[in-house]
């Protein structure tokens, strides 16, 4: 065990949207980044984008300083080829954490693990309405078959399962839309765990690969991605940056 991070487990720190409108709490989270990082905050154009992206990266740090002795202002992060965020040159003796985030109206997540890719995806339950048009375009066809045998009431629930599952793998292997979403398809049958399938050729092995499903709140659905050798349970951890 290192910190409160056992190898295996996935910890998922969360912070709600009531913390959002704290002008204190904000200018304490400012203070965290770097002047890039800040910069790039100020590029989103509404106060609510703003403030979001302003958590997620307080966030982050806050949780990464949970298992390491490194204070949260004193973090760097690079990104890889398609973009995502990565602990860049750890100190000495520094754990192998891994990390990835999201964020929708309401709600900041931020997974982390000791080794193992891992990906993390967050979206409203209430988000849009007519959304298989939307499957039709990205989705495989094996998952538009089985959102139109669906009720249409049923169809937007398990669309957004679908949604946050796919991007919750892509986040994981670092690539991002570069992976084609219509080239793999995520096969739910409750009560059993998400499983997936690729395209011939794709180039991955289903059984590398883990998938779980949380609602943290009665209007958020968050679907987690982690290597299969991360085998130990998520825990939930709901929290403040200070």
């Amino acid at each position: 065990m290192i910190g409160r991070l056992r190898a295996g487990e996935l910890h998922l720190h969360l912070v709600p949207d009531d913390a959002l409108d704290d002008p204190a709490l904000l200018d304490r989270w400012r203070a965290l980044l770097t002047e890039e990082e800040i910069a790039h905050v100020e590029r989103f154009t509404f106060p609510e984008g703003r403030r979001q992206s302003l958590a997620a990266r307080a966030l982050v740090r806050t949780a990464l300083s949970r298992y390491a002795p490194v204070e949260p202002a004193a973090w760097r992060f690079r990104t890889n080829r398609w973009g995502r965020p990565e602990i860049d040159v750890p100190p000495p003796g520094i754990p192998p954490l891994r990390f990835n985030l999201s964020h929708t109206r309401g709600l900041v997540v931020c997974l982390v693990a000791l080794g193992g890719e891992v990906g993390v995806d967050v979206e409203r339950a209430d988000r849009g309405r007519d959304l298989l048009p939307v499957a039709e375009r990205f989705f495989s066809p094996t998952e538009v078959a089985a959102l139109r045998a669906l009720p249409p009431a049923a169809q937007r629930g398990r669309f957004l399962e679908y949604w946050t599952l796919k991007e919750a793998y892509i986040k994981a292997r670092g690539m991002g839309l570069a992976l084609p979403l219509s080239k793999f398809s995520l096969l739910l049958a409750p009560p059993e765990k998400p499983r997936i399938a690729f395209s011939p050729g794709f180039g991955d092995d289903p059984a590398r690969w883990r998938f779980e499903q949380l609602r943290p709140t009665e209007h958020h659905l968050v679907a987690v991605a982690a290597e299969a050798a991360i085998a130990g349970p998520v825990v939930t951890l709901h929290e403040l940056p200070q």
